[in-house]
């Protein structure tokens, strides 16, 4: 847990849930925090441990692309979640999306512009939006409201290429996938958007789940989902996105991404979506471990 990406606190505050309730399942638990720094003797360490499963609950770069995957293969220590194709695929929104639209699946329009050229005038009609091509927790996002006149001021942070993609409206609907299964669909309520604060402060957010909506809409969720996961290699726990404009019914319905390391804060949604579906937090990590040893 820990790591050097953007996510650090949130992956912090999993890897201490996580910690948590993998010890009220019965497990000898050792936490490994990465530092802010990559490397260090963390390929040390964990040959050092020889642990018979690695809980990962890292977020970001680096914990959830394909990097820490790859590491713990040649190490030959099983490890939860998606292998490194799956992360390496799912974190690069662009081909992630690619590997969606080949499954039939509805996602919207993008392109990858020069964030200078985002800064010097619309790359695309708003409404839009701009976001990194591989950060997650709505880290970077700016949205371009209808009728702006100016382009986003990205910050110096921002990478040089980034995502733009058109704005697709509506209601924030989520579903988590264990293994083949859809747990449940999930509305979230704000008062914005769903951004980082939105997602991981409490009361920053409600949750409505099942979510209100009609039959068609959650049964395409739970399809959508499953399908997702398959569609990019994922293994164990995901959870997809989707905004879903109730206008137009089922066309409505659009996926915006898939995580195939969901959070698992105080906060989060794919613990509430299994404890909503008669699966606790230890029984979810129970199974998750059981996952990764199943895959050895």
């Amino acid at each position: 847990m820990g790591g050097p990406s953007a996510e650090r606190e949130v992956s912090l505050s999993s890897g201490r849930e996580c910690a948590n309730a993998l010890r009220v399942a019965g497990y000898e638990v050792i936490e490994v925090e990465l530092g802010s720094e990559r490397g260090g003797d963390l390929v040390a360490r964990l040959a050092e441990l020889r642990a018979d499963v690695v809980f990962n609950a890292l977020h970001g770069r680096w914990g959830e692309d394909g990097c820490i995957q790859g590491l713990l293969e040649w190490l030959g220590l099983p490890y939860t979640h998606s292998g490194v194709l799956a992360s390496a695929l799912a974190m690069d929104k662009t081909r992630a999306k690619g590997a969606l639209r080949a499954a039939g699946l509805p996602v919207v329009d993008s392109v990858i512009a020069d964030a200078c050229d985002v800064r010097a005038g619309h790359v695309l009609p708003p409404p839009y939006v701009v976001k990194p091509n591989d950060e997650g927790s709505s880290v970077g996002v700016y949205i371009v409201h209808d009728g702006a006149n100016q382009p986003p001021q990205l910050a110096d942070t921002m990478p040089a290429r980034v995502m733009v993609e058109t704005y697709a409206p509506g209601r924030e609907l989520t579903t988590a996938v264990l293994g083949d299964r859809a747990l449940g669909v999930t509305e979230i309520i704000t008062e914005g958007w769903y951004d980082y604060a939105a997602k991981y402060s409490v009361g920053g957010s409600r949750h409505v789940i099942p979510a209100d909506i009609p039959a068609e809409i959650t049964a395409a969720c739970r399809d959508y989902a499953v399908r997702a996961h398959e569609a990019l290699g994922c293994r164990g726990l995901s959870r997809t996105d989707f905004r879903w404009d109730d206008t137009r019914g089922l066309d409505g319905l659009i996926l915006l991404e898939v995580n195939t390391q969901p959070g698992m804060t105080p906060t989060s949604l794919a613990p509430e979506q299994a404890a909503h579906a008669g699966m606790d937090f230890p029984a979810l990590m129970r199974w998750m471990v059981e996952d990764a040893l199943c895959r050895t």
